[in-house]
């Protein structure tokens, strides 16, 4: 059995990641899965049955683009590419992300409670 993760997805940073990952070029699912694991040393991993239901989700918003291929041990997946619309959703999700960390950021610096 693998190890556990050190930490735990956040909601709603799936997305995110996804969508960064497929900035890179397009990728299967578990080409993707792998890249993001692999990114994080093993740090995040991703549930095959939260990573699905994720792109498809994407594909349904118009984030994303699928197209049957096959992988370079010659079976057959779907591919997923960013569209225009996802690059702008990507632009918009990091800004959301950076805003977030710093505010989370200032809570986790705070040297006491003010009244």
């Amino acid at each position: 059995m693998p190890p556990a993760p050190d930490l735990d997805l956040i909601r709603g940073t799936l997305d995110l990641l996804l969508l960064k990952t497929l900035s890179w070029g397009p990728m299967h699912g578990l080409a993707a899965l792998q890249w993001i694991e692999r990114t994080t040393n093993q740090k995040l991993q991703v549930e095959e049955g939260a990573l699905y239901p994720a792109l498809h989700r994407l594909e349904e918003k118009g984030w994303l683009d699928a197209e049957w291929g096959h992988t370079d041990r010659g079976r057959r997946a779907k591919f997923y590419r960013l569209t225009a619309a996802g690059r702008r959703q990507l632009t918009a999700e990091l800004s959301k992300w950076a805003h977030y960390t710093e505010a989370v950021g200032l809570v986790i610096a705070a040297k006491g409670a003010r009244s």
